[in-house]
């Protein structure tokens, strides 16, 4: 080890009276793993909403995004049961929003989805040196936890829109960290459950759902948990609604549930009349497809322009394996299915590459797809083995839950 030169030892000791003389008195901290105590994961609706982190619930305007956020608020005040058929215990509920008022919209929501209103408890604003003023997240977090301690706790907590706990550039992930930094601190003191909704950005379809949520990355990094809501409509015009999970460090990351959102009065107050939830059964598959399959339903005829425009682009210099065409869609942004029903009225043209081969697409020759047309039409449900309407030359799609993979079949 060689000596420090005079000019070091100066440099140093400069640098030492600069800090205060705190230089060596500093120290880091270091935990062995040994000394930990592992525990599990403090769930308060088990893989969907996690106590003590944050879960941001997002969707489009209209799906249904705080309908559907008071229905959990209400099966937490009641210790009711979630759409899974667990159950939680029952507990106070906290909401903070910026949008909806409460004695007109969300009050009526909690009460007809048949909260116990006593347990409900609604930010308003802060009294403070003889003065009123609104609730700023940034400096009124611990007056917050000590309101909260008071009433007898907090088992959910709510902030309608989430971007409205940040201060500064909604768009700045440093901003965005900033600010959501005392509200997920205050909800792991408490060992609550933080729930902010969030809008989607437009123009996002089809892309990573954590990816489409408003403002700065930082808003789905931060969470626990992303939840996405979407709302379709059917070609018979009945609508569906979905809430599917997005993004889980903890556990599973894939699945959702159907709801439905039905008006009712609210029998405790004659003549108003409000929103709830009807849940449904549960469903299987990615985020990213499930919100896809729902959104080209929105708008059929955008979404079947898009295909259509696809198709002719990655087609018209030859034929293309449909597996690549496959991952092209998905890359663009396009719902599988939406494809599929398009190449078919395309008329574009699957071929088998050899035995052992995969399949492949063609556009139509010319007369080539009026044929095909008719040719489908002739064949239905008289081969064995095979569903009802199956068209000749299209692509054979097994039921959920059935085969691993699709296989195109000539008829």
């Amino acid at each position: 080890m060689t000596t420090p030169t005079k000019t070091e030892n100066r440099a140093l000791c400069e640098l030492y009276d600069s800090l205060g003389g705190d230089l060596w008195a500093t120290t880091v901290r270091l935990r062995r793993g040994s000394e930990l105590v592992m525990r599990p994961v403090p769930w308060l609706w088990d893989g969907w909403l996690v106590a003590g982190g944050l879960t941001v619930l997002a969707g489009r305007q209209g799906t249904g995004k705080t309908t559907l956020t008071m229905a959990l608020a209400a099966t937490v005040t009641i210790g009711g049961r979630w759409p899974d058929g667990t159950r939680v215990e029952p507990g106070n509920v906290c909401i903070w929003s910026g949008e909806d008022d409460p004695n007109y919209t969300l009050g009526p929501r909690l009460a007809l989805s048949g909260a116990d209103m006593d347990r409900v408890l609604f930010v308003e604003d802060v009294l403070g040196a003889g003065e009123k003023r609104a609730f700023d997240p940034a400096r009124d977090m611990e007056p917050l936890r000590r309101a909260l301690a008071g009433a007898g706790g907090c088992k959910l907590l709510i902030i309608d829109p989430i971007v409205m706990a940040v201060a500064g550039d909604s768009h700045k992930n440093a901003e965005v960290r900033r600010g959501l930094q005392p509200v997920v601190e205050l909800a792991a003191t408490l060992g609550c459950g933080l729930i902010g909704i969030s809008h989607l950005t437009k123009g996002t379809e089809g892309r990573d759902p954590n990816e489409r949520v408003t403002g700065s990355l930082a808003f789905g990094a931060l969470a626990r948990t992303v939840l996405m809501v979407a709302k379709s409509k059917d070609e018979d015009g009945s609508v569906k609604r979905l809430l599917v999970r997005s993004k889980n460090n903890l556990g599973e990351d894939s699945g959702g549930f159907e709801f439905d959102i039905e008006q009712g009065e609210v029998p405790s107050a004659a003549g108003v009349f409000a929103s709830r939830v009807l849940w449904g059964g549960a469903i299987d598959g990615d985020a990213r497809d499930l919100m896809a399959e729902a959104e080209s339903l929105q708008d059929p005829d955008s979404a079947g322009d898009e295909a259509e425009a696809f198709l002719v682009e990655v087609l018209r210099d030859g034929p293309v394996p449909s597996k690549l065409i496959q991952a092209d869609a998905r890359g663009a942004g396009l719902n599988w299915r939406t494809v599929e029903r398009k190449k078919q009225k395309m008329g574009i043209v699957a071929e088998k590459l050899g035995m052992k081969g995969g399949w492949s697409w063609r556009l139509p020759m010319p007369n080539e797809r009026e044929d095909r047309q008719k040719s489908a039409k002739t064949h239905t449900s008289r081969s064995v083995g095979l569903p009802e309407k199956v068209a000749a030359f299209e692509e054979f799609r097994p039921p959920r839950g059935g085969f691993d993979e699709h296989v195109e079949v000539d008829i």
